[in-house]
């Protein structure tokens, strides 16, 4: 089945929850509210015809001042039985920026939502261990956010005196590549 043609039928579906369907370099994007996200993956998950069993990617875009709303949480599917591929591009407010877990259809999606979280700031409700993935859990901020700034936070993270610490303790365990 093509994408384009995924895409329609999940407008005729999802008539309220389906913004608009762009189609660029051969990629078919169905834009969405944020508000039935997991019916809407579950039904192209479990939906014989569309079987999209692979989450392939799920990350966050920060739009700032160019879009309202300003953040969305991108899925990238895939049919390995169907092979064919969809982008969904769901809206995130700035006011509330937060989108429930697909976790519990994909569960690859876990790392991917809380990667999203630690960098974008953005909260998937019902994530079984919501945290930090790439930031130290007592990081202040999301460095992924356009107005994170560029230099960093003002003031040097609490961990990073014994981070050094512990790296020139561990040098002694440095394999040492120098040819006799």
């Amino acid at each position: 089945m093509d994408p384009a043609e995924i895409a329609a039928e999940l407008k005729e579906r999802f008539v309220d929850e389906v913004v608009h369907i762009s189609k660029f370099r051969g990629q078919v994007g169905v834009y969405l509210k944020k508000t039935r996200i997991v019916d809407i993956a579950r039904y192209l998950h479990d939906a014989p015809q569309y079987s999209f069993d692979y989450l392939k990617d799920l990350c966050g875009v920060d739009y700032m001042d160019l879009k309202v709303p300003r953040f969305e949480v991108v899925y990238h599917l895939y049919s390995v039985r169907q092979r064919h591929m969809l982008r969904l591009n769901v809206q995130v407010s700035e006011n509330a920026p937060d989108i429930d877990s697909v976790v519990d259809i994909w569960a690859g999606a876990n790392w991917h939502e809380r990667e999203c979280y630690d960098m974008y700031g953005i909260v998937f409700n019902n994530h079984p261990d919501l945290r930090r993935i790439l930031m130290p859990e007592d990081w202040e901020g999301h460095p992924q956010r356009k107005d994170y700034p560029m230099a960093g936070p003002e003031e040097e993270w609490r961990g990073f005196k014994e981070v050094e610490r512990k790296a020139e303790e561990f040098k002694k365990y440095q394999w040492n590549q120098t040819k006799t």
